[in-house]
């Protein structure tokens, strides 16, 4: 076992107290252990970037937000600094995840807002200096990545594939004469990352996962998904399952076949990014795969997965997937189809929009119905994140969930505050009673008439 695993070095070093952190406390919404934990690199792996409409991402999404975000986690663990995570998130529809691992395993942070794990970074400053780092790493053939990319404990270069290893053993002897403890880390055929020896994404995810033992939430599956070379750390956790997306890098290939290849719980998958993500979860059968997102004929699915469809939070996606493709005129202008989205709207029932407009869920479904084909031929998205579900009566339940439209280069999102009922007579469903929309600060801007649901 690698002594980067030896948690109990980690938490003699960083004391009980770190348990009880505020950032940690973000977690308090499980009350027990996790049922999986999703540990995805970004570029590449979670994101497509050669997939414009992010069709395998959104999939991925719909089926997080229906089945899994109840009860489970869902940890980034990229590259990328917080600066440039936070540029992703505005070009592609990323959900919210629980944890952010960053700049390869040196930040750690917790929930919406990204309360930064400072204990982490403590455990990290042990033989460490980027102003010595940054001296000795005067060599011709290496250069220094953009100034965001730069982080307290990782200092980040380009260099050419066929000066790289010269770079590693260079910088290895020179920085150890210098009394630093360092690890290097090259991947993408390009990057090159200079860290604390205790770093990277392998050991910041052994450390977040020994803090939910010992808050009793430990998962109760893990699987780590990445496509290039610094994601092979993720793999040698131990207990854990992976996946290698079908576009994984050679260099993530080749650890592969030479540390992992006879390990079971480790493949290769034959989809790409988000679509290996979930066919992993389907092969190592570690829950529900099939997302709400695509589905056509959902009378016959529901009859089919009864039991794992019928809940309040598989209702919102499934609505808004719907109401999607109905504005696109990705389905026929049949009434079989207006009534898949509108046919569980309670007719006395009441939306209050964004703008302070209030109608009728039957006035509404009614301007849906005549908005077929709305935004046909246009770029035209939406997607569901943070879906919460709160039991208040026998037969209601209290959902609340960010609504997201993107829309010809624009994004938008209000926080939807919505009451569902249960409907036992007839074929069961929850019904929509009431939804009051307002808008997530700095993204309301839309002509009322084209925002109906």
């Amino acid at each position: 076992m690698r002594s980067w695993l030896k948690s109990t070095t980690i938490f003699r070093l960083l004391g009980r107290s770190s348990f009880g952190s505020v950032a940690f406390r973000s977690m308090d919404r499980l009350s027990g252990p996790a049922r999986i934990m999703v540990v995805s690199d970004l570029d590449q792996t979670m994101v497509d970037h050669d997939d414009p409409e992010n069709l395998s991402l959104l999939r991925l999404n719909a089926l997080w937000e229906a089945h899994y975000r109840h009860d489970s986690l869902l940890v980034f663990s990229s590259g990328r600094s917080f600066v440039d995570y936070k540029k992703l998130r505005e070009e592609k529809p990323l959900l919210t995840p629980d944890i952010t691992i960053m700049s390869v395993g040196t930040e750690i942070a917790y929930g919406e807002d990204m309360l930064p794990d400072d204990d982490w970074e403590h455990f990290l400053n042990q033989k460490w200096d980027r102003n010595i780092v940054e001296e000795v790493s005067k060599l011709p053939y290496l250069q220094f990545q953009s100034e965001t990319a730069q982080r307290p404990y990782k200092v980040s270069f380009k260099v050419e594939k066929e000066h790289a290893q010269e770079a590693i053993t260079t910088l290895s002897t020179t920085l150890e004469k210098r009394g630093l403890d360092v690890k290097i880390v090259y991947s993408s055929g390009v990057d090159l990352d200079v860290l604390p020896r205790r770093a990277g994404k392998g050991q910041a995810l052994a450390y977040v996962l020994k803090k939910l033992s010992c808050d009793g939430k430990a998962p109760l599956s893990v699987l780590v998904c990445g496509d290039s070379g610094n994601d092979a750390d993720l793999f040698s956790v131990p207990d854990v399952y992976g996946v290698l997306v079908s576009n994984a890098l050679e260099e993530l290939i080749e650890w592969h076949a030479e540390n992992a290849k006879e390990n079971p719980k480790i493949i290769h998958a034959t989809e790409r990014c988000a679509d290996g993500i979930v066919q992993a979860i389907r092969h190592f059968g570690l829950g529900i795969s099939t997302s709400p997102r695509g589905v056509v004929a959902y009378a016959e699915w529901n009859k089919e997965n009864e039991n794992e469809n019928f809940t309040p939070a598989c209702e919102v996606v499934k609505f808004y997937s719907m109401y999607e493709r109905w504005c696109r005129a990705d389905i026929g202008d049949s009434e079989s189809h207006i009534q898949d989205i509108t046919g569980n709207l309670y007719p006395n029932g009441v939306i209050i929009y964004p703008w302070g407009v209030e109608l009728s869920l039957c006035e509404a479904a009614d301007a849906l119905r005549q908005y077929y084909g709305g935004r046909k031929g246009k770029q035209f998205r939406v997607w569901i994140d943070r879906v919460s579900t709160a039991q208040i009566g026998s037969d209601t339940w209290l959902m609340r969930f960010n609504k997201w439209e993107f829309f010809e280069g624009k994004r938008q999102c209000c926080i939807v505050t919505a009451l569902l009922q249960f409907r036992a007579e007839g074929p069961e469903a929850f019904i929509w009673v009431h939804l009051h929309q307002t808008w997530l600060d700095g993204t309301g801007n839309v002509e009322e008439g084209s925002w109906i649901f």
